[in-house]
């Protein structure tokens, strides 16, 4: 292989490798398109309330959110700190405490200023 795949985005990792149309980090896991940003895929997300939303931000829940499957609920003010922003339905992927990784509509959240 002559040519030289550029570093991981998120952890900087230059263990980087191409697997289909996708390069991929063994670090971390992190998986994007060849030649993009990382969030090529995601476009604008907004919280419940307008503000921009970016990947890391912490947020609050502003509606008691029942947890499929499971009798937890999240309660309304709980901090979600470092978000991911994704695409699809449930855009932001997090860890909520007490209850573990999870997906969360935008529409629930609130940024919380720094």
């Amino acid at each position: 292989m002559t040519d030289t795949l550029p570093p991981c985005p998120e952890c900087a990792s230059g263990f980087t490798y191409q697997m289909d149309a996708l390069l991929v980090c063994p670090e971390c896991g992190h998986e994007w398109q060849p030649g993009g940003t990382a969030n090529d895929d995601v476009s604008e997300v907004r919280d419940s309330v307008g503000n921009i939303l970016r990947d890391g931000d912490t947020v609050t829940v502003v509606k008691d959110l029942k947890v499929k499957g499971s009798s937890s609920t999240v309660k309304v003010g709980t901090k979600v700190r470092g978000i991911r922003l994704v695409a699809g339905d449930h855009d932001i992927d997090c860890k909520i405490p007490g209850i573990g990784q999870m997906g969360l509509k935008s529409q629930f959240v609130k940024k919380v200023p720094d």
